[in-house]
């Protein structure tokens, strides 16, 4: 059997990797799951001419491959078992431009996302994209997931940030989509396909993404505490239906508050007590608290309100560091349910349920201002048991009968390709199989994830 690892080095040289820590590595994402073993080298690639050659290696020998960014995805997306060649755009990290007048920057994808908001800052923008794990997500990683985040509420998931892309596909072959026009509708939508897609289509390289104003003003944040789950769920759907918009909204149940506060090495918050996160940006931020401060009055919560920025921020800090507090505990199943807002509290009420049949607790949060939950399911070792797998049918099924969704923002991985049917039909996976099939003849790009 031809060293095929030796063949592609012989192309693109030190940027073939083969260290056994690295590919070792290589065999987990932040989805706690991991492969059966490691593959066979990593390409981390300096150019986008690098992503060619091994997308050209790899169309050649059909060789499967797996596109990988930072690897803190948290489905099992980017994991890579043997056999397999990993492509990284981790090393692809410049931004290409910065337009003002236009309101849009070209990235690279390996660029963080955090990263390019302190670019951007100084420009009186910002990138709206915020998930939790911004300081160590790349954008390319961001785009291949359709990543949310906190602020999703107001501003929208990543799909509503990107303009263009260029995309590597499996044969090699550039791929130019979208464009940098604020309307462009010329043919089919290829660039919201990409979005999503989480590597099976292609590998993005770059993107050309919207920036937004900085928001005037000080933003106004709320922190309510609740004794009851159901009525802070409840409390965030009166929010909405006040016609409000709360740049973020996020609950913690009693059990995610609880970890939290141990893992920063907080106070430990009263029994049961549940928090809701509120924070409005704008110039009629303190109007708009204001009117939410009375709603969760309403609601018997117990609150407090800030309008120093340094202050909020340190209130949804305490959110950030949910998957950090949860890692601490154990192997997590970490889930992404997403309900419509109204069903929120129904929900959350269907999650305590299946914690009592099942003898488990499970950890809760939700960017309670789209509907989109956290249900994350502890246990120890290696492997998910059997009793943990059920249990998240069950919570996906409750999903669903809500009209929900099996996934928010996570995307699909390894993780949920067992409950997709469920959810899209037949006839529609039948038709996004072809789909791929069309953009992958081969069937190399990420093979085992999401279909």
């Amino acid at each position: 059997m031809a060293d095929l690892p030796a063949l592609l080095r012989a192309e693109l040289g030190d940027v073939v990797v083969t260290d056994p820590a690295a590919l070792e590595a290589a065999r987990s994402d932040y989805s706690g799951q991991r492969s059966d073993s490691a593959p066979l080298s990593i390409v981390e690639a300096r150019t986008v001419a690098d992503v060619q050659t091994a997308l050209r290696f790899a169309h050649a020998h059909r060789l499967p491959v797996v596109p990988r960014g930072a690897g803190t995805g948290l489905t099992g997306g980017a994991m890579a078992s043997a056999g397999q060649l990993v492509v990284s755009t981790s090393r692809l990290t410049s931004i290409l431009e910065i337009n003002a007048a236009d309101q849009l920057a070209v990235v690279q994808a390996g660029m963080l996302n955090a990263d390019l908001g302190r670019a951007v800052e100084p420009h009186g923008l910002f990138f709206a994209p915020d998930p939790a794990s911004r300081e160590i997500s790349t954008i390319g990683g961001n785009i291949a997931t359709n990543a949310g985040g906190l602020l999703c509420a107001k501003y929208g998931v990543t799909r509503e940030a990107v303009l263009g892309l260029t995309v590597v596909l499996a044969d090699g072959s550039l791929l130019e989509l979208g464009h940098r026009t604020v309307k462009g509708v010329t043919g089919l939508d290829l660039t919201a396909l990409m979005i999503g897609s989480e590597g099976t289509l292609g590998i993005v390289v770059e993107a050309t993404v919207r920036l937004l104003p900085l928001p005037t003003g000080d933003p106004a944040t709320l922190s309510a505490t609740f004794v009851d789950v159901v009525a802070a769920a409840a409390a965030s759907t009166a929010i909405t239906a006040a016609r409000l918009r709360p740049a973020a909204m996020e609950l913690i149940d009693a059990r995610a508050l609880s970890a939290i506060h141990e893992h920063l090495d907080l106070p430990t918050p009263a029994a049961e007590s549940v928090q809701l996160l509120v924070q409005f940006d704008g110039a009629s931020a303190g109007a708009d608290a204001g009117v939410a401060l009375a709603i969760l009055r309403e609601f018997d919560a117990q609150v407090a309100m800030t309008v120093d920025a340094v202050e909020g921020e340190r209130m949804l800090a305490v959110r950030r560091a949910f998957h950090p507090a949860m890692a601490a505990r154990g192997s997590v199943l970490i889930e992404d349910l997403a309900v419509p807002r109204s069903a929120l509290p129904a929900m959350v009420a269907q999650i305590r349920a299946i914690e009592e049949r099942f003898g488990l607790e499970i950890p809760t949060v939700a960017h309670a201002g789209d509907g989109n939950l956290h249900p994350n399911l502890i246990y120890t070792g290696d492997t998910v048991p059997d009793e943990i797998w059920a249990a998240a049918g069950e919570l996906f099924r409750a999903a669903l009968a809500l009209g929900g969704t099996l996934t928010g923002e996570h995307g699909v991985g390894t993780l949920k390709r067992r409950w997709l049917e469920e959810e899209l039909g037949t006839p529609q996976l039948d038709l996004q199989r072809r789909i791929k099939e069309v953009f992958d003849p081969l069937g190399i790009m990420n093979p085992g994830k999401v279909f």
